[in-house]
């Protein structure tokens, strides 16, 4: 094989920087023209009114989408509640105790074919498993979907975070006598902010997935008091406004499209400054 010469090398080094130069800043360019755009068009239509009132009737100016961003919250927090101790479990057992074995790889491929699943799949399972069972859509119906979503993502981050978590630090704890269940308090303790990473990034995930809530929990112009009946969420309401032909319910689905993305943002600087902030701790010590 002939080597090339040295201008040879350094001209396709600075090729392939270049090219991954512009590839990085149209990749950046277009999320913040998204943004801008999200922004320019929905923050007119935010104020107390949005968070505070019920829909307008269509054709009718004002209202809000208070119970829409309370329905939002309240799926989300059942599907956390739904996914996360499971998940967490998941990734004990296949960081502490599965190891290599042939039922630890086929939960490990079930995790990974999980994730991978697209969402309007979860929303048609749930629909004929749950919806049909129960003989309607429920705020339930919509939070189990959410939680199949966030189930296998947990899991993973789990386990790649307590694998970091180095050996040195569990036989220091079991070499002082301690019994294990007192060491897995140690490891979590090590591990906590990766976890709660993970945690965040599960709920960012699903902060704007439209198709389960619209096969489960459907939408409602009403304040969710029930959860085993229709609720109001933004993801479908957005998606219904934006359809209409009306001009401020069209302004409203871009203001809850503001609010949904700066959500997903605001989980996803935390739970990036939470790990950087461990990552810093574990290096100075």
């Amino acid at each position: 094989m002939r080597p090339r010469s040295r201008a040879a090398r350094k001209a396709a080094d600075a090729a392939a920087s270049a090219l991954a130069f512009l590839a990085a800043a149209a990749g950046t360019a277009v999320l913040f023209w998204i943004m801008a755009e999200v922004f320019a068009r929905g923050a007119s239509v935010l104020g107390p009114a949005f968070f505070t009132r019920l829909p307008a009737p269509p054709g009718v100016g004002g209202g809000g989408l208070a119970n829409a961003v309370l329905g939002t919250v309240i799926i989300t927090l059942l599907a956390t509640l739904m996914a996360v101790p499971p998940g967490v479990l998941a990734g004990v057992y296949l960081a502490e105790f599965a190891g290599n074995g042939r039922f630890a790889s086929a939960v490990r491929f079930g995790v990974n074919m999980l994730m991978g699943v697209p969402s309007i799949i979860m929303g048609l399972f749930v629909w004929g498993t749950v919806v049909i069972a129960t003989g309607g859509f429920s705020a339930w119906a919509g939070a189990v979907s959410l939680a199949l979503i966030m189930l296998p993502v947990v899991a993973r981050t789990a386990e790649d975070m307590l694998r970091l978590v180095p050996d040195s630090l569990r036989e220091s704890v079991l070499a002082m006598g301690a019994p294990y269940w007192r060491a897995m308090l140690v490891i979590f303790l090590a591990a906590r902010n990766g976890l709660v990473t993970g945690v965040l990034l599960a709920v960012a995930r699903v902060g704007g997935e439209t198709a389960p809530l619209l096969f489960t929990a459907l939408n409602s112009p009403y304040w969710p008091t029930d959860l085993t009946k229709p609720t109001a969420n933004l993801p479908v309401t957005i998606y219904n406004y934006a359809m209409s032909p009306y001009r401020d319910w069209q302004a409203m689905a871009w203001g809850a499209s503001l609010v949904i993305t700066a959500g997903v943002l605001a989980l996803s600087l935390v739970s990036r400054f939470a790990l950087k902030t461990g990552t810093e701790r574990k290096a100075k010590r």
